[in-house]
């Protein structure tokens, strides 16, 4: 692909020779990168000056933390690479953290930050931003930290983050660019680019002994996670097929119709669905872990045959491995299974389908109703002022895991965007910034708590300068709820959990958006619906008690 460029600077480098900056930007755009996330430092300004040239638009959140939750929301959003721009040293350690949580929920986030001069001695020098080694700390993280040795290199990296990004199981991705070869230059010819990659297909033997194995089933159940999201249509039509009862994991919420009478919602975590998901003779997991952090405890003994469908050959060899492996592209292997298997089931099993569901879902619902049910009216009250195919992004907040999750029905036409398994705080406010950029005619609210919520309050600024129609819901209890309980739980007297008063809907008034109380799910109905037909955030706390 040649030097493409739009604007008044939209000439080819002379002699195609680029600077270190400009070929990063050069093969980010290439690469279909429209928006990045980022704040300007004095070692990264030679990568900011060429991205208005090539038609990259910039998002500046105000804490780099948020810059990468806010990617993460876009990513998850578009289905494509998030990007985030870092300077050195405490501005990418800033940015590790939703690092962290991309890599636990496999979503594509490139995150590329300028690092020390490519002969910069071991010895430590003083130099600004200097530590040890900034590649050794995002390798903890992420999928890998490559840091360049020269201007052509840089292409080379992009193209590997994009063909990680694509070949299989998403991860994110770090690159380091020595901050002397951003300004150094280089002649180059056309772009490099990662390769376009056909969907990976399973084996067709396997395909047909899981088929066989899944006709036979009597008590046939459905997992999806994650993994699953492009393969919904396909996944539904397997478990009409086969009468299979579907339940999510957190970042399965809505891959199936929520209302639909084979649907158990996200209920992992339910004593009653796990005692019930123990008893079937065949489980059919799409794209999931089946993690503990799916269950809320360890993963229970699965009796029957499990049937695993993932992207990534290492989930076969898990935890919890699989008795028939197939690995593939969810829809491509749904899809296979489907057309191996008859399109009537003749064991008169379907009409008791729904019925047993029915009874399922009230009891997942029964043994956790007295936790839970202070957060629905408000729920309900949420959902009915939102479009079908509005976003929700939640926090690692009691009124998310114990209420939206469960509780809050969505569509396939809808998304809820949460930080399982790393667990982050703080998520919410930026992920659903970055949703909202992603998806400007599409409604998105945020959720959260009052704990969280302070991790990346700062990111109302941001809210306010974009002028975004959000509505940030706030379950307020004065401190840290889930900790206070779990500490009450053990006996311990509460510590460092509790909060002085914080008037949240006056801070947002500080940083130019609306805040607002609701006391009862009416009012809660009126502020989300204002909210949404409001330019900027309008932040709405919901007091609650603190037990």
């Amino acid at each position: 692909m040649a030097d493409d460029l739009r604007g008044p600077e939209a000439a080819p480098a002379a002699d195609g020779v680029l600077s270190g900056g400009r070929t990063l930007v050069r093969a980010l755009a290439g690469h279909g990168v429209a928006q990045v996330f980022g704040i300007p430092g004095t070692h990264n300004l030679e990568i900011y000056r060429h991205l208005a040239v090539y038609g990259i638009r910039h998002v500046t959140p105000r804490h780099e933390q948020g810059a990468g939750y806010a990617a993460d929301g876009y990513a998850r959003v578009t289905g494509q690479p998030g990007v985030v721009l870092t300077t050195t040293g405490p501005a990418l350690l800033n940015a590790a953290a939703a690092v962290g949580q991309a890599f636990s929920d496999s979503v594509p986030l490139l995150v590329v930050s300028p690092g020390m001069p490519l002969r910069h001695p071991r010895l430590s020098t003083g130099l600004l931003h200097e530590m040890r080694s900034q590649t050794e700390a995002l390798r903890g993280v992420a999928a890998f930290s490559h840091r360049v040795s020269s201007v052509a290199e840089i292409e080379t990296a992009v193209a590997r983050a994009f063909t990680l990004f694509r070949a299989g199981r998403p991860r994110p991705a770090h690159i380091e660019i020595p901050l002397d070869l951003l300004e150094a230059t280089e002649a180059l010819g056309p772009v490099r680019l990662a390769p376009p990659l056909p969907r990976a297909t399973p084996d067709p033997h396997a395909v047909r002994h899981a088929a066989g194995a899944l006709t036979a089933a009597r008590r046939p159940a459905l997992l999806l996670g994650g993994g699953a999201r492009g393969a919904g249509s396909a996944c539904l039509s397997l478990a009409e097929r086969l009468a299979a009862p579907v339940v999510t994991t957190a970042n399965g919420k809505g891959i199936v119709p929520e209302t639909h009478p084979l649907s158990l919602g996200v209920a992992l975590h339910s004593p009653g669905v796990q005692k019930w998901l123990t008893a079937r003779d065949v489980v059919i997991a799409v794209g999931t872990e089946l993690a503990e952090s799916d269950f809320w405890s360890p993963p229970p003994a699965l009796h029957g045959t499990l049937v695993r469908i993932d992207i990534d050959v290492a989930q076969m060899y898990g935890e919890t491995p699989a008795d028939l492996a197939l690995v593939g592209d969810a829809r491509t292997t749904v899809e296979a299974l489907l057309a191996e298997i008859p399109a009537a089931r003749q064991d008169g099993h379907h009409a008791r389908v729904p019925a047993d569901v029915a009874a399922l879902r009230g009891a997942r619902d029964a043994g956790t109703a007295a936790r839970d049910g202070r957060w629905i009216p408000y729920l309900k009250a949420i959902r009915s002022v939102l479009a079908d195919d509005a976003i929700i992004t939640s926090d690692s907040a009691r009124c998310c895991y114990y209420g939206a999750l469960p509780h809050l029905p969505l569509s396939p036409h809808g998304r809820l965007l949460h930080p399982t398994g790393f667990g982050t705080l703080g998520y919410a406010l930026p992920a659903a910034i970055g949703a909202r950029t992603a998806a400007p005619g599409r409604q998105v609210l945020a959720l959260s708590g009052d704990g969280g919520l302070q991790f990346t309050v700062q990111e109302l600024a941001t809210a306010v300068q974009l002028q975004l129609p959000l509505p940030i819901v706030v379950f307020d209890n004065g401190g840290y709820g889930e900790i206070r309980a779990e500490m009450a739980a053990r006996g311990d007297t509460p510590t460092a959990v509790d909060f002085p008063p914080v008037d949240l809907p006056a801070l947002a008034r500080a940083y130019g958006g609306r805040g607002t109380r609701a006391c009862t799910a009416e009012e809660l109905r009126r502020a989300v619906a204002g909210a949404l037909d409001t330019p900027g955030p309008t932040l709405i706390t919901v007091p609650e008690e603190t037990s």
